[in-house]
């Protein structure tokens, strides 16, 4: 058994309705003057809580709002802005790209670094500023991991940051914040989630305590993804793919994701392409390229994604990427990369994009290479 180092919010609460308790942590907190980080979309949905706060005397300055691919010079045009403010704590409202970019905000409004200089694992020195999560998708589990990721447009690629210092103070999770959200993005969404929780389990550093996460992760979005995506207004189904969503956000900082996200970053960074849809289609033909590399492993991914035990392991395994492929196509994501209308000349500089990931592809139970990755591609196109 590995070491494995745990982190995540001190404090996580789960359960509908529950935003509002924000309001007293915060107060709690000390906080006087709160940098609300959202998005657009979002913003309308939560005047009630945005109110609740200026009530309790808590101010709430807002900065600009958050797109779904958040560059590196539209982080540093805000952290610019945040800079010139008296914020003494941070809170986010939002998906995921809203969620990193708070994490930066409250780690380097009051610090000395920049962004650029902490691109990578534990090289963020500190932070300064109290931090509050409350996603609105479900989703990247971004409200309890240790990462956050901006678009290089130079390098045309995302990249990480992963410190002990961008975990949350505290994560308020309610399912009742994703009822607004369009099929489409609910389907990209839980499908990322559910990505985490499969590459969770499959990976060169997985654990059993993040097994535990992982397994149950996989089968609460399995059973209910197609639900929400048919019938957003489903609370039950909601909570289950919200809670799944955690789940696999809590496999994020032990041991993080491998080739799929890997691979997936140069459509996100070319073509920007959503996350989700890109680890969707891309995780079939990923997952057949590991299979034989951790058979077993990928029969019990199987089991739960609903598959029932015949056969081998691999005759068990493969049923599962058959399954995981028709929630896919169920849910309506693309299957095709040529369906994205991306071209099959981009393909090489894709796969050479995506083996600078090496974050992520030393966790991928194979060794991936450039002409591996190309082959995936292709198999994609």
């Amino acid at each position: 058994m590995n070491t494995i180092t745990l982190l995540q919010p001190p404090r996580i609460v789960f359960g509908n309705g529950c935003a509002a308790q924000c309001v007293d942590f915060l107060a709690q907190c000390g906080a006087r003057s709160v940098l609300l980080v959202t998005s657009k979309s979002v913003r309308p949905q939560i005047a009630l809580l945005v109110n609740a706060l200026k009530k309790s005397g808590i101010e709430v300055p807002e900065n600009k709002f958050v797109p779904a691919e958040p560059t590196l010079a539209f982080f540093e045009n805000v952290l610019q802005i945040a800079r010139l403010t008296n914020v003494d704590a941070v809170l986010a409202v939002g998906g995921g790209s809203v969620i990193d970019v708070a994490k930066l905000l409250a780690a380097l409004v009051r610090g000395k670094q920049n962004v650029a200089e902490i691109f990578g694992t534990n090289l963020l020195s500190a932070r300064a500023l109290p931090l509050v999560c409350l996603p609105t998708t479900a989703g990247t589990g971004a409200e309890v991991s240790p990462i956050a990721v901006l678009l290089d447009e130079a390098d045309e690629l995302k990249k990480g940051v992963v410190s002990p210092h961008l975990v949350p103070d505290a994560a308020f999770i309610d399912p009742l914040l994703t009822l607004a959200v369009p099929p489409a993005v609910t389907a990209s969404t839980g499908l990322d989630a559910l990505t985490h929780c499969i590459e969770g389990y499959a990976n060169n550093f997985a654990h059993p305590v993040t097994d535990t996460y992982a397994l149950r992760g996989v089968k609460l979005i399995a059973e209910n993804l197609l639900r929400v995506v048919q019938n957003g207004q489903d609370t039950e189904a909601r909570a289950n793919v919200a809670l799944g969503s955690v789940f696999g956000g809590l496999c994020l900082g032990p041991v993080g994701t491998a080739a799929i996200h890997a691979l997936s970053y140069p459509l996100g960074g070319k073509f920007h392409i959503a996350h989700g849809v890109a680890n969707a289609l891309l995780a079939p033909a990923v997952l057949k390229f590991n299979v034989p590399a951790a058979t077993a492993r990928y029969a019990e991914i199987a089991l739960v994604l609903g598959v029932e035990r015949t056969g081998t392991d691999l005759q068990t395994a493969e049923r599962g990427i058959v399954r995981l492929a028709e929630l896919s196509r169920a849910c309506g994501v693309p299957q095709r990369l040529s369906e994205l209308n991306i071209p099959r000349a981009a393909i090489p500089g894709m796969a050479q994009a995506a083996i600078q990931v090496t974050r992520l592809l030393k966790n991928n139970v194979r060794p991936v290479t450039e002409a591996d990755a190309v082959r995936i591609y292709e198999e994609t196109f």
